[in-house]
């Protein structure tokens, strides 16, 4: 094959493809019309003497060759990009840019408050859009379409570059007027009603099992390990519902120390050191390396650091 004659637009369009397994959403991508895709399909399975994506009862699979071409094309590209970026600056007074977050709302209720007040003092046209783990998959973050995933992840693909925002402990809120705060132990511990909460990682979530004690995270796995048992009442994916049930239903919301905070002046509620040790967890900020050297990327990464430094 004589590398002068190929089209490297090809490889573009192979990249996107082998991620999207779909022409129509390759074409949306790219912004170019499906009869545009359709026949770069057609020129890359000339080019490759092989078919790329096959269609089944599952969709479109890529061939064997095409997996093995998948990260080769991947790592040209990255290349390519990062040897074009240049070192172009970024200026936050005058960008119109649009910063697209996941955001747990553990994240969004500690975070991300003192985040846009410092970007309303520095970058007052940038916008922030804000999403949730459900609304996000790891191929938007690879693919770029998703600036920044901020929350604690269990498993990370080794592609993503990572930064850790914080470390965070876990405390117990509870209502002022539950009567174990006078008494809180182990024991009185576990003879409550509880609220579990949590959402890490990606996607829509799936229901719990109360059995399944390696699914039910940090603090029911610090419990297993003394042989322990909390009574779980209530499960919940977002933090605010747990922290209102603890004050309304007189459960225990068990849950990342500045989670608990948010209530630290509120004489509805209080918060106590869970009486035995939790592991602490691991805030993390990820994004695509297809991102890492643009110059509005480093600056808000930057300026997410110096926010968690200063909430300290």
């Amino acid at each position: 094959m004589n590398i002068s004659k190929v089209d490297l637009n090809l490889l573009i369009y192979l990249d996107v493809l082998l991620r999207e397994k779909n022409v129509t959403r390759a074409a949306s991508q790219l912004n170019i019309t499906q009869p545009a895709m359709s026949n770069g399909l057609k020129r890359l399975r000339t080019l490759f003497n092989d078919p790329i994506l096959v269609r089944t009862s599952d969709g479109m699979v890529p061939t064997e060759r095409a997996r093995s071409l998948s990260p080769v094309i991947r790592k040209i590209l990255l290349e390519l990009e990062e040897a074009l970026q240049g070192e172009e600056e970024f200026n936050e007074q005058n960008s119109q840019r649009v910063f697209r977050l996941m955001a747990s709302d553990y994240a969004a209720s500690t975070l991300l408050p003192g985040l846009l007040k410092r970007i309303n003092q520095i970058a007052p046209n940038v916008t922030i859009d804000i999403m949730t783990p459900s609304d996000v998959t790891f191929h938007d973050v690879e693919a770029g379409k998703i600036d920044m995933a901020i929350n604690r992840f269990d498993e990370l693909p080794q592609s993503f570059h990572q930064k850790t925002v914080w470390r965070d402990s876990f405390s117990c809120l509870l209502s002022a007027d539950n009567p174990v705060v006078s008494k809180f132990n182990l024991n009185s511990y576990l003879s409550s009603k509880h609220v579990w909460v949590s959402k890490t990682g990606f996607g829509v979530g799936v229901g719990m099992d109360p059995k399944d004690v390696q699914k039910l995270g940090w603090v029911d796995e610090a419990l297993a390990r003394l042989g322990k048992k909390r009574d779980i009442k209530v499960f919940s994916r977002n933090y605010h519902v747990a922290m209102q049930l603890a004050y309304e239903d007189g459960l225990i919301a068990t849950l990342p120390t500045r989670a608990a905070m948010l209530h630290e002046h509120d004489p509805n509620y209080t918060i106590l050191k869970p009486p035995f040790d939790i592991p602490d967890i691991e805030l993390k900020m990820i994004w695509s390396p297809l991102l890492h050297h643009d110059a509005s990327h480093i600056w808000f990464r930057q300026l997410v650091v110096e926010t968690a430094n200063a909430t300290r």
